[in-house]
């Protein structure tokens, strides 16, 4: 009967290890998700600013530095405070750009430059749509 239970309990976490790999990111995805974003940005070697900066890059830069953007002065002023976009940081910036960054300047000490907000008022709630996302991203990483 032991011997029956734990062999119950490898195949439920076999399972659940499996079920895991369904939150991994998927670029093509991320690729399909994007197009919600291309009503403000562009992505890949000849994109343009549009309302948003062109997201070629994106991950690693210094935010607020997006050659010919016109950043609202939160964004700049986190970019100033050390913001650079790493793929966890996109991803706790995408549900809410206002409060991550406001959040990030606070925790860095700069309060005072935590007012106004910016340009970017989509939120992308969803976990699964952001990692995918951020693996579209990737493809286009500075490398």
């Amino acid at each position: 009967m032991a011997k029956k239970i734990l062999t119950l309990m490898a195949l439920a976490a076999a399972g659940s290890m499996m079920a895991g790999g369904a939150s991994a990111q998927d670029a093509a995805k991320g690729e399909a998700v994007f197009k919600q974003c291309m009503t403000c940005h562009r992505i890949g070697p000849d994109a343009k600013n549009l309302v948003g900066p062109a997201l070629t890059g994106v991950i690693g830069r210094q935010s607020g530095t997006a050659p010919g953007f016109a950043y609202s002065p939160l964004n700049k002023n986190a970019g100033e405070a050390g913001l650079v976009w790493t793929n966890e940081l996109v991803m706790q910036y995408l549900p809410d750009p206002n409060a991550f960054l406001k959040k990030f300047l606070t925790e860095k000490g700069k309060p005072e430059l935590a007012v106004g907000s910016t340009k970017m008022t989509f939120k992308l709630a969803d976990e699964q749509q952001r990692k995918d996302v951020i693996a579209y991203l990737d493809t286009f990483a500075k490398k």
